[in-house]
């Protein structure tokens, strides 16, 4: 089965505990890491992982950083 998608989205947010969490969009990925360079690691390994005997996985992984921010009136 070839996977026709050309890349993959995750969107990444700030863990309140510390490290960043990340989730693929329209796929069942998830990961986390203390720091950005792990977290690209993680979600390289968890990208192939996740296609291992599924098909060729995206060839593009984009990160889509989400920062949330509260105001207090």
């Amino acid at each position: 089965m070839e996977n026709s998608k050309l890349e993959i989205i995750f969107e990444v947010e700030e863990d309140p505990d510390g490290g960043y969490v990340t989730a693929a969009l329209g796929e069942s990925i998830v990961t986390q890491a203390d720091d950005l360079d792990k977290l690209r690691v993680n979600v390289r390994e968890a990208v192939k992982c996740h296609f291992d005997g599924r098909g060729k996985p995206p060839s593009v992984i984009r990160l889509h950083f989400v920062r949330q921010e509260v105001l207090a009136l």
